[in-house]
């Protein structure tokens, strides 16, 4: 199995180290032998040799610590950068979460919104008029009076008829009298031609119910019902 090429190189200067170190004490034992042999002053080269040999080993035990020590700062220095690279990731990958949560959060509010919107809009055609609803016919008096009780017979409810009410006294003032000059138009309703009446009975230019039964068959097959005739005279000024 081979070594990391950093533990390796590492591994081998150090064998090198100890390899200088064995190699110098070698060579300088051998001076040694070679100066008793010669027959030189045993004692002086004795202690210049164990010097020289102590120095190698000094210069040695240096170098390789002064490598140890650059080693250990390229090992600091990479394990720093990787550190720094892993707070950027995960810095980076915090900053995408927020974005995510904060559109999510975004279109969540904007769906509300819409759902709201959409309920808003149920309620207002569900019910159109939001004013007081009269708890029976009888709070009226007249023709409007005829007319409410004829809306119920025609199936409509009560809560129908603020919004017939509205309509028809901006169209005649509840008038089965009221002619328009300038249109044409003739009764309650305000029928064009007013002769248009006479399929409900001949007498429609008089009986306020025969222009009210007309008015609400007319309403019902062109609005559904008087809200929604209503609604139209608003939004049109006529219906």
């Amino acid at each position: 199995m081979s070594l990391p090429p950093t533990k390796g190189n590492f591994v081998s200067r150090l064998w090198s180290r100890f390899g200088a170190r064995t190699a110098a004490v070698a060579l300088l034992s051998v001076g040694v032998a070679g100066g008793f042999y010669l027959g030189e002053d045993r004692q002086t080269q004795q202690q210049g040799l164990t010097a020289q040999v102590g120095l190698e080993v000094d210069r040695t035990e240096y170098a390789y610590q002064r490598d140890r020590q650059a080693e250990h700062r390229v090992t600091t220095s990479r394990q720093r950068a990787a550190e720094y690279q892993a707070k950027l990731r995960a810095a980076a990958a915090a900053k995408e979460a927020a974005e995510r949560a904060k559109q999510a959060e975004a279109a969540a509010a904007n769906r509300k919104k819409e759902r709201d919107a959409a309920e808003a809009e149920a309620k207002a055609k569900a019910k159109p008029y939001d004013g007081p609803i009269p708890a029976s016919c009888e709070e009226f008096s007249g023709n409007r009076k005829i007319g409410c009780a004829i809306m119920l017979d025609e199936g409509f409810g009560i809560d129908q008829f603020p919004c017939l009410d509205k309509l028809w006294t901006k169209e005649s003032g509840w008038n089965h009298k009221a002619y328009n000059a300038g249109s044409g138009a003739y009764g309650i309703p305000q029928a064009l031609p007013g002769s248009k009446m006479g399929s409900v009975a001949d007498d429609w230019k008089t009986n306020p119910a025969t222009q009210i039964k007309w008015g609400l068959g007319y309403i019902e097959g062109r609005y559904d019902n008087p809200c929604g005739a209503w609604q139209k005279s608003q939004s049109s000024g006529w219906y």
